[in-house]
């Protein structure tokens, strides 16, 4: 990723939009994030701005995201010195990744108050914090005290300092023939040395310089960093590469093997698309870790009492020779006396009338023998339909655990909690919290066909019942992926066209077991087909008079499909 000295400026650029606009609600979603809503220019805008290591950026997203019902200490710290203040200027210091935000808003008293907002997008090191008009710490959300580090400890009440500034050339106001004087091309590696002449630039774009400077001298790394730098008015880069990684630039990079490349027109919009998918998975990871380990160790337990039911089901096959030689005993009784290991008599069921030999106890009379065998027999008949029984409720077990672990892999941070609620009202795991919490309405992810009609998705057990039994109309179509776990699906129509049944089962497929793979079968029905068996897991339904599409599950088709 290049969310880089260059790509802030660019950020900044257009963030000017925001100044003189009101800040009018803070939020903080998740503990490195938060969400200020400004009104600006007439509009309503919100404003991401993230200290996680991994996902460090600063925004304007399209992306909605649910708060939680206590909002965390930092975030009130926000809202008692923000909420209702004015943006006077946003700027970037230097060409590195710090940004600063001059806020004017009022305290208690209605006096007016400066306060700065800074912004640090440095990875592991990033940061945001809260001073007053002389720079003085009101608070972070991350603090760096001094056992930690003696140079810049970050604490209430304490003095900002800058990150350590490094003697690196401004590569759009610096002088960038004299810097390359720098270079030594005996060395190698030119473009780490490039990382180190030059503030802002990220090591894919130092690579992309070195790739179009060829074969390099002063000049053609001189031409080729213009280059670069004369893309920064253009679109926003999103690319795949054949390895699978993916990548955003201000610029269009060229190096690598790339499979397929998106412009955007705003930064927004290209940070919307590459980071929000990665940073949910990222969260869903975090705070499903311990649900995902008993999903998955209920699945495998489920699987290995199936193989020993197979087994337990293997060994009542032979129920019906029990039977046949008890049956011969009992004619042959006449013939046998109490003390013989085995008989040998003539099997007249046998149609060439061959002789059989039967084992015996010498211990018990002949007649006790042949009890013993119906006895034996019996046992195993009523094994066969337990373990029948058995084998049935451990099937269901399997496809729900099954299902739960497709949901797992597509599920945002929302979606956990009611996958957690569902278990617990199951039976399988125990409330966290005797507190009550109150019920929530699930809420399902819209989207809209290209020929403008709207259909819904359950992506996890609780949707998917709320969609099919409470938010669908009988007369409304319902997609499935044929006998593979996944979403249901609800199209807000009666008679549906062709491409939104198409598109509708694209969606269907994306949201199942199959997603990653080509020509996955989706069934589609009208609601009034589908049923829920009495007793039935949750997510599961039996349906008739469906119709059958096949269909390849493209991830960008979905994306470009859902509604915010």
């Amino acid at each position: 990723m290049a969310f880089d000295g260059l790509m802030t400026t660019r950020v900044v650029n257009e963030l000017q939009m925001l100044v003189g606009g009101r800040i009018n609600k803070i939020h903080q979603p998740y503990a490195l994030d938060l969400i200020f809503s400004i009104r600006a220019d007439r509009k309503n805008v919100t404003l991401l701005a993230s200290a996680n290591a991994m996902y460090a950026r600063l925004h304007i997203t399209s992306e909605s995201t649910s708060n939680p019902s206590e909002p965390p200490m930092f975030c009130m710290m926000l809202r008692k010195h923000l909420e209702g203040g004015f943006i006077e200027s946003i700027e970037q210091l230097g060409r590195d990744r710090v940004i600063l935000m001059r806020i004017r808003s009022r305290n208690e008293l209605g006096d007016e108050e400066a306060k700065k907002l800074y912004i640090e997008l440095m990875g592991r090191h990033s940061n945001i914090l809260l001073t007053d008009g002389q720079d003085k710490i009101l608070d972070a959300i991350k603090h760096l005290p001094l056992s930690q580090n003696t140079f810049r400890t970050i604490m209430p009440g304490l003095q900002y300092q800058l990150p350590p500034q490094q003697d690196k050339v401004d590569p759009l106001t610096g002088d960038i023939e004299t810097a390359l004087h720098r270079i030594d091309w005996n060395a190698g590696k030119i473009d780490r040395q490039l990382l180190g002449l030059f503030s802002g630039l990220s090591p894919q774009i130092a690579e992309e310089v070195v790739l179009r400077a060829g074969l390099a001298n002063r000049t053609s790394l001189a031409e080729a960093l213009r280059s670069v730098l004369d893309e920064l008015e253009g679109p926003y880069y999103f690319q795949r590469l054949a390895s699978g990684k993916e990548r955003f630039s201000p610029v269009a990079l060229q190096h690598g093997e790339i499979v397929d490349e998106k412009t955007f027109t705003t930064s927004g919009d290209v940070l919307d698309a590459f980071f929000h998918q990665k940073s949910n998975r990222d969260r869903v990871k975090q705070q499903a870790a311990d649900l995902e380990r008993f999903i998955k160790s209920e699945y495998e337990k489920n699987l290995l009492k199936r193989t020993k039911l197979e087994r337990d089901l293997a060994a009542t096959e032979k129920m019906d020779e029990l039977k046949h030689k008890g049956e011969l005993l009992t004619t042959y009784l006449y013939q046998l006396q109490r003390g013989m290991k085995e008989a040998t008599v003539v099997d007249y069921y046998d149609e060439d009338g061959k002789e059989i030999t039967i084992a015996l106890d010498p211990r018990f009379s002949p007649n006790e023998n042949a009890q013993r065998y119906y006895k034996r027999y019996n046992k195993l008949k009523t094994a066969k339909v337990e373990v029948a029984k058995q084998l049935t409720k451990n099937q269901l077990e399997i496809d729900y655990f099954e299902s739960l672990l497709a949901q797992l892999e597509v599920a945002s941070p929302d979606d956990i909690r009611e996958m957690r609620e569902e278990l617990v009202e199951e039976g399988y795991l125990r409330e966290r919290s005797k507190k009550k919490k109150k019920p929530l309405v699930p809420k399902l992810e819209a989207y809209q066909s290209s020929t403008g009609i709207d259909f819904f998705v359950g992506k996890n057990n609780k949707q998917n019942d709320y969609a099919t039994f409470k938010f669908g109309r009988r007369s409304e179509t319902w997609l499935h992926t044929k006998d593979i776990p996944g979403s249901h699906v609800i199209i807000r129509s009666d008679e549906p066209d062709e491409t939104t049944l198409k598109e509708a089962a694209m969606v269907a497929a994306y949201y199942s077991k199959a997603r990653e793979s080509s020509q996955v079968p989706v069934d589609f029905t009208e609601l009034r087909h589908v049923k829920k068996p009495s007793g039935a897991k949750p997510g599961f339904v039996i349906y008739t008079d469906q119709t059958t599409l096949y269909v390849t599950p493209d991830a960008s088709v979905v994306q470009s499909l859902r509604l915010k």
